[in-house]
């Protein structure tokens, strides 16, 4: 009898699991809409003081999106000055929605990622998740790995597609 090869622990092929990199936090939208005068105007005055009477705390913990969703032309320093408040409590946030939102936790997480581990090795891109994993991070995962890798492939180790292949050099 001969003895049982596990190929795939011993295969040089490296996968990448997007769903490592998710921020398991809640995302939130802060919204500016109902401090708007009708929905319309933002004065000044009365926003100051709605933020500053606010209870900031149920934002601990969480992940927010600073937007307006009403149809309103509001000054930029609105968006920023509800991030002041923000910031304090170490929380991520971005002034937009929540695609921004999900962009930027993942330019945070990939951050980590360690090219060289790749270097010269067939990368599979793990395909499924649990989680809903943005476009954008799958792009942002293989301009990081292009020119390290020997190629990328995306899906699941048993059934992959080919993205790239590093030209031979002469």
């Amino acid at each position: 009898m001969s003895e049982i090869i596990n190929r795939v622990a011993n295969s040089p092929i490296r996968t990448i699991d997007l769903e490592d990199f998710y921020d398991k936090r809640d995302r939130v939208i802060f919204d500016l809409k109902p401090f708007l005068f009708q929905e319309l105007i933002l004065k000044e005055k009365d926003f100051r003081e709605a933020l500053k009477a606010m209870d900031w705390s149920q934002y601990k913990g969480k992940a927010v999106a600073i937007t307006c969703t009403a149809d309103a032309i509001v000054p930029n320093w609105a968006f920023i000055l509800v991030g002041t408040y923000l910031q304090p409590l170490a929380v991520p946030f971005v002034i937009g929605g929540l695609d921004n939102l999900e962009q930027y936790l993942f330019d945070q997480a990939i951050q980590s990622l360690d090219v060289a581990v790749y270097a010269d090795r067939p990368v599979v891109i793990k395909g499924c998740s649990n989680y809903p994993l943005p476009l954008y991070a799958y792009g942002k995962v293989l301009g990081m790995l292009q020119s390290t890798a020997k190629s990328i492939m995306y899906g699941e180790p048993c059934s992959t597609v080919p993205l790239y292949k590093k030209p031979k050099e002469n």
